[in-house]
């Protein structure tokens, strides 16, 4: 580096520097302004008492992404021409008045986040969980990530379309639960729930003086009451499979009475990192580098715990009375249930999903009428939380593969494209389950090996375990469930072995009949 590469470096340097100590020094002033105002009483006891968890080294000033010609697009004439302009009304400036805040870091001057104890027993003393980036809520935000799940990115669309105002702030006036649930001993216990807020349904109550003071806190579960109808049911009250008692089969359509929860994701990251036998450091780096930089406060802010996924949620299905899930002394029957879009919604018999799920809900029926109560919690986990994609492709790999579709290979393909062949990782299923209160479950409507163990291993007993009825096993699902029972699922009949599987084949595309 010749002299005057230097010299120029060191100017460089030293104007970045000076930008910097510009920036901080506006910042504390603009904070002086907003603290010479007057701090709702509320809120202002609510400030974080958790000691300083600032990151080594790191700059105590909010990063910003300053205009850029580097962040235009690089776009040829053609394009230029026919690309549509959006309407002048909405830009950037007009929804965002603000500078850009990509992070923030423990003990930046002005951040405040709400105290949050996670597993505390009085939820005052626990806190709401403060995800908004709402003007009035950011710098007491006590959670990474966005209200809402994986639907947090169309809310972003509905902003920035003009749909929806970005200050919008919910009117959770009439939205109470339906019934009542909890609390349980285990909402108190840091190590039995650590991916939802057992407090969740119960937002805007416990923290109605908080919200009307400002604070933009939002329920990450609710709870209703419906009809359900589905055809089986149908031809089950018909044909006497079902009995009409006008409670829980309402009519002779075969119509069905039931209390239903919607959960969203909130993930105790301690918790999470230990039901895995991982550090909270590793999961964090993978959670941020493996997702394309998903939240950087991931990285720089150690101090925030909770972290609000957009991921898929559960939906829970109760038949008969909720007050009896955590009675002991009544049966449950129970089926845990992860997404098939293909086979639950549009039936397609390469898998056993939807004929399970509509046995698992004639079973709960049956366990309510008998005077017990019966549950269906469903995950979304399209595919083994592989995705629709992922499975898709190893449906066309198992079909063109050499000797057909056959369970030798069921599990090869999905490994050959996904690299691993299951990624539901059932550690934290029984979260939600511990959140109902259940103590025991009569019948579990599960053949897996791994939602058992986790189930047993979280401290839930299960008496009986109820496999699918042959009869109910589409013919070319044979592959899947041969494949499965060889490989550790429970089932009353015999595993086949390496040979048999090789002879059990699912048809071929073009196969009229099986």
């Amino acid at each position: 580096m010749t002299s005057s590469d230097s010299d120029l470096l060191h100017q460089l340097v030293t104007q970045i520097q000076a930008l910097r100590e510009d920036q901080l020094k506006l910042s504390m002033q603009v904070e002086k302004l907003s603290l010479s105002q007057p701090k709702s009483s509320v809120l202002a006891s609510m400030a974080n008492s958790q000691p300083d968890s600032r990151i080594p080294d790191s700059p105590s000033v909010t990063a910003v992404v300053p205009p850029s010609p580097s962040m235009t697009p690089m776009l040829d004439d053609a394009a230029t021409e026919k690309s549509v302009s959006p309407p002048p009304s909405i830009t950037a400036k007009s929804l965002y008045s603000q500078r850009v805040i990509l992070t923030t870091y423990p003990g930046q001057h002005g951040i405040h986040p709400v105290a949050l104890n996670w597993g505390a027993s009085d939820p005052q003393k626990r806190g709401p969980v403060v995800a908004s980036r709402h003007p009035g809520s950011i710098k007491l935000r006590n959670a990474i990530g966005a209200y809402g799940g994986s639907y947090c990115v169309y809310r972003a669309l509905a902003v920035a379309i003009g749909d929806l105002p970005s200050n919008h702030r919910p009117n959770f006036e009439m939205t109470e639960p339906t019934f009542k649930i909890g609390p349980f001993g285990a909402w108190f216990d840091p190590t039995k729930i650590v991916s939802i807020d057992p407090w969740g349904h119960l937002t805007s109550t416990l923290y109605r003086d908080q919200i009307n003071e400002g604070l933009d806190v939002r329920p990450t579960i609710a709870i209703t009451k419906a009809h359900m109808k589905l055809a089986e049911m149908e031809m089950s009250a018909m044909r006497g499979g079902l009995e009409v008692d006008g409670k829980v089969v309402i009519n002779n359509m075969g119509e069905l009475a039931v209390s239903k929860a919607a959960v969203e994701p909130v993930w105790y990251l301690p918790g999470v990192a230990s039901r895995f036998g991982i550090e909270e450091g590793v999961l964090r780096r993978a959670l941020f580098e493996d997702t394309g930089g998903m939240y950087p406060e991931l990285i720089t802010r150690p101090d925030l715990k909770v972290f609000l996924p957009p991921i898929g949620g559960i939906s829970v299905y109760i038949f008969g009375n909720p007050a009896y899930i955590s009675d002991p002394t009544k049966k449950l029957t129970l089926r845990v249930h992860d997404e098939c879009n293909g086979s639950d919604v549009f039936g397609s018999d390469i898998c056993t999903c939807r004929p399970y799920l509509i046995y698992g809900i004639e079973e709960c029926v049956k366990q309510a009428q008998q005077g017990g109560v019966g549950v269906i919690v469903y995950f979304r986990k399209e595919g083994r939380a592989l995705g629709e994609v992922t499975k898709y492709l190893v449906y066309n790999a198992r079909k063109r593969q050499e000797g057909g579709d056959t369970a030798d290979h069921y599990f090869l393909r999905t490994e050959c494209i996904a690299g691993v062949k299951d990624m539901r990782f059932q550690a934290l299923m029984p979260d939600v389950l511990h959140w109902l209160g259940i103590q025991k479950i009569d019948r579990m409507m599960s053949m897996s090996n791994m939602k058992h163990d986790a189930i047993v291993d979280s401290g839930i007993p299960i008496l009986e375990r109820v496999p699918i009825p042959d009869e109910m096993i589409p013919a070319d699902s044979r592959v899947e469930i041969d494949a499965k029972i060889a490989s550790g699922y429970f089932s009353t009949a015999q595993a086949l072995n390496t040979e048999d599987l090789a002879k059990v084949k699912g048809r071929d595309w073009e196969d009229i009949e099986h």
